[in-house]
């Protein structure tokens, strides 16, 4: 009783200091005043009263668990003691004592994995101090918040701190709890996407290209024309009196030569009528 009366007292005496200190602020109106109020002592408060109820069931659990664990294995050595020097009905009271304290750790162990209150706890904790961190950083106008002239100036950054703090609280809490690829649509395969990033470093377009300004059309258009050219330079070679050595070598430079071409023209054709539109 006296522990409740203490953290009842600790939390009227918190609030009514941020209280007092909140009415002397010199703000832009009596809306960030009250928002002030309602926003950030209030949640320092919540979370205050949600950390030290969540602490109420995690030490009394931990408290069984521990214990248990440690009178449990002294029970069982009792009973390898002579039984001559061992009370009437030992073994009936070892057993039921045994089987009394394993279900106890056991049923303790289970809630606080089961409404993880050693997680909450810590989280609960973590968040009050924080927001009661962030709090006397923006009345002292230290920390992030000692360039600011005036707690007007600071107020909009403050605000967005103390929503930041939440949220990720929040986050934390139903982490997992809903499906977030519910509302999301399936990626289309990005064909000119994955040509760009196939070619050569030297021969990569520039940002319009990659950006997808650049019709697919287009550029193959250009490769067929390329190419007519490069069945072109094959029909002269058919037609040439040489030996089928000097064909090779010819038809092996020619090919290297018209590919490295036909991939510079390309990428130069495609840029050029990017810059015209």
């Amino acid at each position: 009783m006296n522990k409740n009366n203490s953290n009842e007292e600790y939390n009227n005496s918190y609030a009514n200091q941020v209280n007092e200190i909140i009415n002397t602020l010199e703000l832009d109106s009596e809306t960030d005043r009250s928002i002030l109020k309602s926003r950030f002592l209030s949640e320092v408060i919540n979370y205050e009263k949600r950390k030290l109820k969540t602490k109420k069931y995690y030490d009394i659990f931990r408290f069984i668990v521990t214990t248990g664990s440690i009178l449990l294995p002294a029970i069982l050595s009792l009973g390898q003691m002579d039984p001559a020097k061992l009370p009437a009905h030992f073994d009936q009271i070892s057993y039921w004592a045994s089987w009394t304290i394993s279900l106890m750790v056991t049923a303790s162990n289970g809630f606080l994995q089961l409404f993880s209150l050693d997680k909450n706890y810590f989280e609960y904790a973590l968040t009050t101090e924080q927001l009661k961190t962030e709090g006397w950083q923006f009345f002292q106008l230290s920390g992030k918040y000692e360039d600011d002239e005036s707690h007007k100036e600071a107020y909009k950054v403050f605000s967005k701190s103390i929503e930041n703090i939440k949220r990720k609280q929040v986050e934390k809490e139903f982490s997992g709890k809903g499906d977030v690829n519910k509302n999301k649509k399936e990626k289309k395969f990005d064909f000119q996407g994955e040509l760009i990033k196939n070619l050569p470093d030297h021969l990569k377009p520039k940002k319009d290209i990659e950006k997808g300004n650049i019709n697919t059309n287009e550029i193959e258009s250009l490769m067929n024309d390329k190419m007519d050219k490069l069945d072109s330079l094959m029909g002269l070679l058919e037609n040439k009196n040489k030996n089928p050595e000097s064909i090779k070598e010819i038809f092996t430079e020619s090919i290297k030569e018209q590919v490295s071409e036909v991939a510079s023209d390309v990428v130069s054709d495609a840029i050029d009528k990017v810059d015209k539109k």
